[in-house]
């Protein structure tokens, strides 16, 4: 059935396993990110045969359905306080930045007579979660470390993915000047310093990553096969471990601008067109309701995405060397948020390959 994502578990491995071996080389443990596939089970399970160090996800939906898995696992989303009940049940491992919330999950921990472990976030000027005061960091740990049953671990940061702002050997130093003058004021051992996620990868190469980040949350790396920092591919990995294949359903020459009054489309924007005379047009039987078409990438590199509506994706095929036809598929690569939208669409089919056997997911 079309549309769906194909899912090439070996190459997948073989991504997983170079990333683990650069970080390792660097002794810096792997938490691999599975958000993007929505944690596909058997997916994660085949991954975690290679050396990873923990499971991450933003989702306790996801961690719950992988609790099978022997490998600790790290909530990446600052918890909802009405839902740390299942976060200290189903993750070994929360990321925070809220105090109330930490004094929740300590109740709740102690309710579950278990030791629950945090890493508090930092904001190191991308904007998004994390304590950006310093003063207002050791106040929050000044009490947190009296707590009976929250155990601080460590720090952690993000970065690149809401300001865009690039890991530096500078920022990231301050990350472990921190966790430092944090160990001698409180006498604690902090073992977990996380420096962010496929964006820290290149300061491997560059033999800039500072010492003392002990931890990276690759997610993307794996997945697409590069770092995201600058979108470079990652030597030796695969760019083609998810593929999203579509069926044309529409063959047809028809002009390349519409005819009559332009107002604004179903989506509520005012397209603008370009006359390029009569082209030949393949429509697709996937839209906008299944997946974020500006993240996908034809692999006929002849072919032009048009646009899409709802439930069409229609392209332009005029040079194409290939004689499409009706029913025919067209592939394409994702990006992003391309495999966030198609894992999560229950519209797009996930076809899992293990070697030369697919199952449909």
């Amino acid at each position: 059935m079309c549309p769906k994502l194909e899912i090439d578990v070996k190459k997948l491995r073989e991504n997983t396993r170079i990333v683990c071996k650069m970080c390792h080389d660097k002794n810096i443990d792997v938490a691999m990110v599975t958000k993007s596939y929505c944690a596909i089970e058997s997916v994660v399970e085949a991954l975690s045969k290679e050396s990873i160090d923990y499971i991450a996800d933003s989702r306790i939906d996801n961690l719950k359905n992988l609790n099978h898995i022997r490998l600790p696992k790290i909530l990446l989303r600052i918890p909802m306080i009405s839902e740390v009940d299942e976060v200290v049940k189903y993750s070994d491992i929360s990321f925070n930045s809220e105090l109330e919330t930490i004094r929740r999950l300590n109740e709740v921990a102690i309710g579950q007579n278990k030791i629950h472990k945090i890493a508090v976030m930092v904001d190191l000027g991308d904007l998004r979660e994390g304590f950006f005061n310093v003063e207002e960091l050791l106040a929050a740990i000044d009490e947190v470390v009296k707590m009976e049953n929250i155990k601080i671990i460590g720090l952690a940061t993000n970065l690149t993915c809401y300001g865009a702002i690039i890991p530096s050997k500078e920022n990231l130093q301050r990350l472990v000047d921190l966790a430092k003058s944090i160990e001698d004021d409180y006498r604690i051992k902090l073992d977990f310093i996380s420096g962010g996620n496929s964006s820290s990868l290149y300061l491997l190469d560059k033999d800039e990553m500072p010492d003392g980040i002990t931890n990276l949350r690759p997610g993307e790396s794996i997945a697409l096969g590069r770092e995201t920092a600058y979108g470079n591919p990652i030597k030796g990995c695969y760019q083609d471990a998810f593929k999203l294949v579509c069926e044309i359903v529409e063959l047809k020459d028809k002009p390349s601008q519409p005819i009559g009054e332009i107002g604004v489309d179903a989506f509520g924007n005012k397209p603008e067109y370009v006359d390029r005379g009569i082209r030949r047009r393949a429509i697709l039987a996937i839209g906008k309701q299944d997946i974020d078409i500006t993240s996908l990438e034809p692999m006929d590199k002849a072919i032009e995405i048009l646009g899409a509506s709802s439930d069409h994706m229609i392209l332009d095929i005029t040079d194409s060397s290939t004689n499409y036809l009706i029913g025919d598929k067209v592939e394409f690569l994702l990006g992003y948020g391309g495999l966030m939208s198609a894992s999560t669409s229950k519209y797009v089919e996930k076809s899992i390959i293990y070697e030369k056997v697919s199952a449909a997911y």
